[in-house]
């Protein structure tokens, strides 16, 4: 029995297993085939060449002896099957990302969008970037300004500004923040190869950090995200952005926050001491994201849903059908809850196969995701209709401003 052979095989299908099946119930094993399946998830093709190159030098070392050897070469076989499953689901994100795109923004939707994004959208994933070098997402052709300060909160305060070394003027702006489920987390980790994507096509692309529990809870977090708004539009025109046109997303946590952002503009009771800063949104990208309640309180609601109306910006809302760790069924009742209201589109994209956190590198699913974020953007701003500085949200047809003033 080749014990060196026995336990590669056995641990790339341990991994395998949980991308492929990815049990969702009971919670403790949807965490494990989050925390397992993963890297599998997104790049089957490292675990392959890694099964392969384990098999290659352990038939080339002679050492597959029956019968113990051929078991675990036949477990190698059916591991390959698994991965190839989990490649084959990745390579069909395109396909929901366009529907999704023609469901929520018409038929007529490429005719507004420029045709670099939509060649993008139409062509064949760059293969060879995937397949071997994944995690290279930097651009040459973009620069990073980090740890500028927005706030006074030290290391959590801080974001960071990416744009073209070209310096454009009068760029769009993307502002990005951070997965962690409030506990955890950092700028610059997340949806990297969105931001470089969009900074190495002109626009200004923002990247921050936030507070985080224990030290502060709801509303701080979303507090400190209006913060990074209201910097934003006051510093953009510093290295080129347009102020008019901010775009915000997030990924897990961030998007809870991205659409809490997008959804109470300008509302004072989450804008302490700069309730005068417009930090009102052109639109929101939300991915696999958390659109639950933070606190039980009554008197100040937590969950987006309950902010949601007829002036909330463009969505495009984008989660995974096998997400472990936030179940799908709950963000598709945010996403019919907020169609209901909106009078502007709602982009909604369930990804086959995807779990949690598929936006850490390249991969074949994530660069589907970010092809339809360009392609949704440029919609956005070629049709933009939706007035900057609205007025908060109502909840139940209540004014929520003065009825927590009250409270």
């Amino acid at each position: 029995m080749p014990i060196g052979y026995l336990v590669t095989v056995a641990f790339v299908a341990w991994l395998t297993f949980f991308a492929a099946v990815a049990p969702r119930r009971p919670r403790p094993l949807g965490r494990m085939s989050f925390w397992f399946g993963l890297a599998v998830n997104e790049q089957p093709f490292l675990a392959g060449w890694w099964l392969l190159a384990a098999t290659v030098f352990t038939f080339a070392e002679g050492d597959i002896a029956p019968p113990g050897g051929w078991v675990v070469v036949a477990l190698a076989g059916l591991t390959a099957v698994g991965l190839a499953v989990v490649a084959v689901r990745g390579a069909r994100a395109t396909r929901p990302v366009r529907d999704a795109l023609t469901d929520a923004l018409g038929a007529g939707w490429r005719d507004r969008v420029g045709a670099p994004a939509l060649r993008r959208l139409r062509r064949h994933r760059p293969i060879l970037r995937i397949l071997l070098a994944p995690f290279a997402v930097r651009r040459s052709d973009v620069e990073r300004i980090a740890d500028l300060r927005y706030g006074d909160a030290g290391t959590r305060n801080l974001l960071d500004v990416y744009r073209h070394r070209s310096r454009p003027t009068g760029a769009p702006i993307l502002i990005h923040l951070h997965r962690g489920g409030f506990f955890s987390g950092r700028k610059n980790r997340e949806a990297r190869p969105l931001i470089y994507r969009l900074a190495g096509q002109g626009w200004l692309c923002v990247s921050a950090n936030y507070r985080l529990r224990p030290q502060v809870g709801f509303p701080e977090h979303l507090i400190d995200a209006k913060k990074v708004i209201a910097w934003v539009r006051a510093h953009a025109h510093e290295y080129g952005g347009d102020p008019d046109t901010i775009v915000v997303a997030g990924s897990s946590a961030g998007a809870h926050l991205a659409a809490m952002s997008a959804l109470t503009p300008n509302d004072p009771v989450f804008q302490p001491g700069f309730a005068d800063a417009d930090t009102s949104v052109t639109a929101a990208v939300c991915l696999y994201g958390y659109y639950g309640p933070l606190t039980a309180d009554p008197r100040l609601p937590s969950a987006p849903e309950a902010y949601a109306g007829p002036g909330a910006p463009p969505f495009l809302v984008a989660h995974g059908d096998r997400d472990g760790m936030v179940p799908v069924e709950g963000v598709r009742e945010f996403v019919a809850r907020l169609r209901g209201v909106s009078a502007n589109p709602v982009v909604y994209v369930e990804l086959p196969g995807a779990q949690h956190a598929f936006d850490l590198f390249h991969s074949l699913r994530f660069d589907a995701v970010v092809d339809g974020v360009e392609a949704f953007t440029a919609w956005v701003l070629a049709t933009r209709a939706t007035p900057r500085g609205a007025a908060p949200a109502r909840v139940a047809g209540t004014d929520q401003t003065s009825r927590r003033k009250s409270s």
